[in-house]
């Protein structure tokens, strides 16, 4: 078969969760990706209760998480010394993008997507993916699930991302030798980079280590890096740095162009205060699949973009309150007072955990958090 209704390129949260359910309605999808699966990702991992709502959604059963490691508990830093340790807080689970990965892809060909994994393309048009060896598919709707360096991205509008406006991070894999994921708490560094953080995320069999901050901010990311590693006393030679861009905060309003959509990292469409994606991805796939079930079912294909931003809408507009906000958390001018007050309220220290746990939405945040501005003002003033 080489004509479907829709080719996926990606094949990641965002793109199996496309796949799996325009495949669930019954049609043609194909599902590509240069990586065979299961393939490493560099990622934090967190898997946070939102993230497990949108996959019983989308794939109609529960993740199963017998290889993350779950915690309801969290230790914050700020320049070096620590904010609080927050007991009971909504469960947090720590996955291996190796593992969480494989299991959404292999949902996605239950569900009677078509397997193009390894295979790398050469070239694209709006309908049609031609692979390296030669071979063409065409279809009506294509969507771009390919991340922050998106080959469909780049061919709608020249380049993925501005890598100025994004951000960037860097990781390690410490080994267990290092730390022992069973007794690491699940840690969070503030302004370990600039308009960023770091983090130290237990995993069953090692500890994933990073730091991440808007790029402009950071012009030296691994000098960063190895303060951070010698902060929680690891040597900075401890594993193989990696780096990648963060496209939070820089989201595409239009993502896409007629029959083409974006979704997940290829659309920006990544938390710009905590860095979480995966959620965003899996329910943005659902959304540009959906629309684009809705085009096809019109039989106006060209009618999918025009859906998908409206479906979109609120997470955009999520997206625009964290932008803000984020000013506010990570900004210099505000992050000292901001911290103060983390160490003295209980209550701005949960309503951060249920902002990383995907239980409190962007609107809400923001209320609560305007409601003490003319607080860190006085005490900035006096």
């Amino acid at each position: 078969m080489t004509e479907f209704d829709i080719i996926i390129i990606g094949a990641g949260p965002a793109g199996s969760a496309a796949a799996a359910w325009a495949a669930g309605q019954g049609l043609r999808v194909a599902l590509v990706d240069k990586s065979r699966f299961p393939r490493s990702k560099l990622c934090g991992g967190l898997f946070t209760e939102r993230s497990r709502s949108y996959f019983r959604e989308i794939f109609g059963q529960e993740p199963d998480l017998s290889q993350a490691v779950t915690r309801h508990n969290c230790a914050l830093w700020y320049e070096g010394k620590e904010l609080a340790k927050l007991e009971g807080i909504p469960p947090l689970h720590l996955t291996m993008r190796l593992d969480i990965d494989a299991q959404m892809f292999g949902h996605a060909l239950a569900a009677g997507a078509q397997d193009f994994t390894g295979r790398p393309v050469a070239t694209l048009t709006d309908s049609s993916v031609t692979f390296r060896d030669g071979e063409t598919l065409t279809c009506r709707v294509l969507i771009g699930a390919d991340g922050v360096s998106s080959i469909v991205a780049k061919h709608l509008f020249g380049a993925a991302f501005d890598t100025q406006t994004i951000g960037f991070g860097l990781e390690i894999e410490a080994p267990l030798a290092l730390q022992d994921p069973q007794t690491q708490p699940l840690r969070i560094d503030f302004a370990a980079a600039q308009w960023g953080y770091g983090w130290s995320f237990p995993k069953q069999g090692s500890t994933t280590v990073g730091i991440g901050g808007l790029r402009a901010e950071n012009p030296d990311m691994k000098a960063q890096m190895a303060a951070y590693l010698t902060t929680l006393g690891l040597p900075t030679d401890a594993a193989k740095v990696k780096g990648h861009h963060l496209p939070f905060g820089d989201f595409r309003p239009h993502p896409g162009r007629a029959s083409v959509l974006l979704a997940g990292d290829a659309a920006g469409l990544v938390d710009p205060i905590t860095g979480e994606g995966i959620a965003f991805a899996m329910k943005s796939g659902q959304l540009a699949a959906q629309a684009a079930c809705d085009a096809l079912a019109a039989q106006v294909p060209d009618t999918a973009l025009v859906r998908y931003k409206k479906a979109l809408k609120d997470m955009h507009r999520n997206l625009r309150i964290a932008r803000a906000l984020r000013h506010v958390i990570f900004g210099p001018r505000w992050q000292k007072t901001l911290m103060a007050s983390f160490r003295r309220s209980g209550t701005m220290r949960m309503m951060y955990m249920q902002l990383l746990a995907g239980q409190v939405e962007y609107p809400e945040l923001a209320r609560r958090l305007l409601l003490r501005l003319p607080k860190y003002l006085l005490r900035r003033i006096r």
